[in-house]
């Protein structure tokens, strides 16, 4: 539940950033929200958490 906060937590971060310098439209943001929202209503959804999971415990295991 943490992790998946963090993410979109960064992500919406990172959109208002593009949206303030003009790298991101704001056509393309909602694309892309309504890309993620159809994202989590289907099959792929449990094998996209279950990934992003394994990659949030790979990089906190890693000690510089």
């Amino acid at each position: 539940m943490a992790i998946s906060i963090s993410l979109v937590l960064l992500l919406t971060i990172l959109a208002v950033i593009f949206l303030r310098n003009g790298g991101l439209k704001i056509s393309h943001a909602l694309v892309c929200a309504l890309l993620g929202f159809l994202m989590a209503s289907t099959s792929m959804a449990p094998t996209i958490h279950d990934g992003i999971g394994a990659t949030a415990n790979l990089v906190s295991s890693l000690h510089p």
